[in-house]
């Protein structure tokens, strides 16, 4: 894809939908996620949410397995709503490494 066709489709983009794409790529520029932490020897050293021990993988694979975010709050009662936003977009942003955790996990 050229940066011209690039320059069009940006132009067909929303006002929201443009501001959601700006900050993704800050996000990816600077490699910090808010609210999100990666830390060795916690939970085998993928993303986690802050202040809990719950892999971004594993909300992902539930979200892929049809829970509701509903259903996520409700069975991991430390999360808050915020979380799922910042690990839905961390999941987006890291898709083959949140499907190779998962594979991995899933041949365990």
């Amino acid at each position: 894809m050229s940066l011209h066709d690039l320059e069009a489709q940006l132009a067909m983009l929303r006002p929201a939908e443009k501001a959601a794409l700006v900050q993704r790529f800050a996000l990816e520029l600077t490699h910090t996620w808010p609210g999100i932490e990666q830390v060795p020897g916690v939970a085998g050293g993928p993303a986690c949410i802050v202040r809990t021990r719950i892999p971004v993988w594993t909300l992902e694979q539930y979200r892929r397995l049809g829970w509701s975010e509903a259903q996520l709050l409700e069975n991991f009662p430390a999360l808050h709503a915020v979380d799922l936003v910042n690990a839905w977009a961390y999941a987006a942003a890291h898709q083959a490494e949140i499907d190779q955790v998962i594979a991995e996990n899933e041949q365990a």
